[in-house]
């Protein structure tokens, strides 16, 4: 079946085909690090890995760039041409730190929760910051192209000169005007105009360039410079959340496509806001829950993972702890599928004849693959996945099928990244084990001992020593 995904830019379904056959060029916007993200934010980071996921599993070589916006990036952003106070810079205010301390904590912080949820290694994080000169050399070829102008120290895109502005959002300039979404700025030529570099000697991050002494980039010329800078001009696909859509991704599109030459991005791909308790995460509700909060309350990222994934990506997605117990009872369900599948292939119980259950497989996996491949249907692949329980718990699969199917289910997790599939131990076996590693901690071989507690993490055990003994725990 052929892949399709929904492209924000034709507003439709459309078979996917990447402008070199078997590469994928993907960026995807990244965090700004002026805080820890809440799970709001790792929907959309959940959604680019998982996208890039099975485009792997289908077979594409993905090129991917997550980039880190720690500079520029202003609290009035709903507006194209934003103002007041950068992000970070606020934060640190708040902190009383400097401004790189506040980015360099908060980066660190949502490197642990991708590694955590199991998010992929992308080809390159970017920060803004390490990209300054190369956003400089495409603001002044945009002014040389006469598509951006120097006010001052200040520099504006000119949103006349590209008659393409609007085509992502639909914002078009005299839309713009009429609806009063724009700034009024006397400098600038056009009122709908943004800024691609910003002189301000009060703010605490900045750079001397030919634009002056105190300068920091705009918002949307990061993203279009650091794309550009490791991808080429040309992108196939380039997500975000659905906030930023407008204005952010339509700056990129006219930034781009007047500095390049070239269309920015072959598809454009959001997901759609988290509510937490049918409603918008708010900090006077006491619902903006980072990672940490999710973890603390019994949960492992995992479950978190499947929480912010279950549902379709364009959808509206609700998280609740009740929702969070359902999620973890499901997993649970299907860790109980892999620990059947594997008593059936070592013979204990099962179907009689070694190949029962192909048709099981067959129909779970194009099932599942069907699902993933129209603009990846979580809810429908994960009740493919589903119907494996029940046909194991009768007994209807042979030893044969019973391995195929695990290889399968191996497979899956590869894009998925949130099952269980290794073997649990008998709680017996695990005793046997640990006795083992103190007789040999005992001798002082700790060779052993260090195969032992490796053997166990393996298989999904974690040691703890105690000064009352070693006590142990399963995870997954």
């Amino acid at each position: 079946m052929t892949l399709r995904v929904y492209n924000t830019l034709s507003n439709r379904l459309e078979a996917f085909e990447p402008r070199e056959p078997g590469v994928v060029r993907m960026y995807n916007c990244g965090p700004t690090v002026y805080g820890r993200p809440h799970i709001g934010n790792l929907r959309s980071f959940l959604f680019a890995d998982l996208l890039r996921r099975w485009l792997e599993y289908r077979g594409f070589e993905v090129q991917q760039v997550m980039n880190i916006t720690d500079v520029g990036h202003l609290q009035g952003d709903e507006t194209a041409d934003a103002t007041g106070e950068d992000k970070v810079e606020a934060q640190a205010r708040r902190e009383a730190v400097d401004p790189f301390a506040i980015t360099q904590r908060y980066t660190a912080e949502f490197l642990d929760d991708m590694a955590a949820l199991g998010v992929r290694e992308p080809a390159a994080r970017p920060r803004a910051s390490e990209y300054i000169p190369e956003m400089v050399t495409m603001i002044e070829r945009l002014i040389a192209l006469g598509h951006a102008y120097r006010v001052g120290d200040n520099v504006y895109f000119d949103v006349t000169t590209f008659a393409g502005y609007g085509k992502l959002s639909g914002n078009r300039v005299e839309k713009l005007a009429a609806g009063a979404r724009v700034e009024v700025n006397d400098e600038k030529r056009n009122a709908a105009d943004f800024a691609l570099w910003k002189s301000d000697e009060r703010h605490l991050m900045k750079w001397q360039t030919a634009f002056g002494e105190h300068g920091f980039p705009g918002w949307h010329i990061e993203c279009s410079a650091m794309a550009r800078a490791l991808l080429g001009e040309e992108l196939d696909i380039h997500t975000g959340g659905e906030d930023n859509v407008f204005p952010h991704h339509e700056c990129e599109i006219a930034q781009s496509e007047c500095a390049n030459g070239v269309p920015f991005a072959r598809y454009w791909m959001h997901a759609r806001f988290l509510l937490v308790d049918g409603g918008k995460m708010s900090k006077s509700l006491g619902n903006v829950y980072t990672l940490p909060d999710v973890v603390g309350r019994g949960y492992e990222p995992r479950h978190v993972r499947l929480a912010l994934l279950r549902g379709h990506y364009r959808s509206a997605l609700n998280f609740t702890w009740s929702v969070m117990d359902e999620v973890k009872a499901r997993l649970g369900n299907l860790d109980e599928v892999a620990q059947i599948l594997h008593r059936v292939v070592r013979g204990e119980g099962g179907a009689a004849d070694p190949s029962a259950g192909e048709e099981l497989l067959r129909r779970t996996r194009a099932d599942f693959e069907s699902a993933m491949d129209e603009d990846l249907n979580m809810p429908m692949a994960l009740a493919a996945l589903d119907g494996l329980r029940k046909p194991l718990l009768d007994g209807e699969v042979g030893a044969e099928s019973a391995g195929a199917i695990l290889e399968f289910l191996g497979r899956v997790d590869g894009a998925l990244a949130v099952l269980s599939l290794a073997e649990h131990l008998a709680d017996a076996d695990i005793e046997a084990l640990i006795a083992e590693r103190q007789a040999a901690r005992a001798a002082k071989n700790w060779r052993r001992s260090d195969e032992i507690r490796d053997e166990l993490a393996a298989r999904g055990i974690e040691l703890k020593d105690t000064p009352e003994g070693v006590v142990w725990m399963r995870r997954g």
